[in-house]
């Protein structure tokens, strides 16, 4: 089991003593799991979670977006009980844009319920949408096939970013993209992360994917599930398509694998 020790370092999310039970105790889906994420300055962090299919990974992050309650355990948000006054933006695999509404009002919503004035919502949702590129898209309806998978992804980050840009939880976000599309929403969350410094917890099943944009990454056991490996990935913090082409990206790619594999034969 992975013990999170104390660094001086302000927590931004905190699980301690996690369990997880749906059948009254009889059996655990997570048990005794402890979870930490530190305030690095002028950094941020971009924590990238991994395990077998069934382990529990997205259910780490409902818990950070007060979507689920553990049955035993405590979960912070930047020291607090995660609740309305601490909301963490989340990011889904399948499309959350309301497509019934445009591009720039599906944005500003965050700001919306915020009791923010429209003219100043827009303004703040257009700079945004220009940030991820979707500017001239601010006033086509918000669906699919209008605009492309990609682009409704674009729509729902530069959303969560409006409303929280301080910590994002993103769970496999691009795994219903193709390759090319994939590559350049990995670019754009590498830039948004370094513009931001936001505290980034991302779950996906793509190793390559992980080793490109974490700077850390956390490997869980199946069930009943905890942390079991720290992977500290050790490049440059400003990423590019070349980072890739690195040997040392190339001998990471290679150690978590490895590591999934032993991951994968605990009991």
């Amino acid at each position: 089991m992975l013990e999170f020790k104390d660094t001086g370092l302000d927590n931004v999310i905190e699980l301690r003593g996690i369990n997880q039970s749906y059948d009254g105790g009889r059996s655990y889906i997570i048990k005794d799991l402890d979870f930490i994420i530190e305030n690095k300055p002028n950094q941020g962090q971009f924590v990238v979670i991994l395990g077998m299919s069934g382990c529990g990974k997205s259910t780490l992050l409902r818990y950070i977006a007060n979507l689920q309650k553990p049955t035993d355990g405590t979960v912070l948000v930047n020291n607090k009980e995660v609740g309305k006054d601490n909301r963490v933006s989340k990011v889904f695999q399948q499309y959350s844009s309301l497509p019934w509404m445009t591009v720039l009002d599906n944005v500003g919503l965050a700001l919306r319920y915020q009791s923010i004035p429209k003219q100043e919502r827009d303004e703040k949702a257009m700079e945004m949408l220009e940030m991820v590129g979707l500017a001239d898209h601010a006033n086509k309806f918000a669906q699919y096939p209008t605009l492309s998978g990609g682009q409704l992804q674009r729509i729902a980050i530069a959303r969560s970013l409006l409303a929280n840009p301080d910590i994002l939880l993103m769970d496999e976000p691009f795994g219903a993209l193709d390759v090319k599309t994939r590559l350049q929403m990995q670019d754009l969350l590498a830039d948004i992360w370094n513009k931001f410094q936001s505290t980034i917890v991302f779950v996906t099943h793509d190793i390559s994917e992980a080793v490109y944009l974490a700077d850390d990454i956390y490997i869980m056991k199946s069930a009943p599930s905890h942390f079991v490996e720290h992977i500290k990935v050790d490049l440059p913090l400003d990423r590019t398509r070349q980072t890739k082409r690195d040997p040392r990206y190339i001998e990471l790619v290679y150690h978590v694998e490895d590591m999934m594999v032993k991951v994968s034969e605990m009991k």
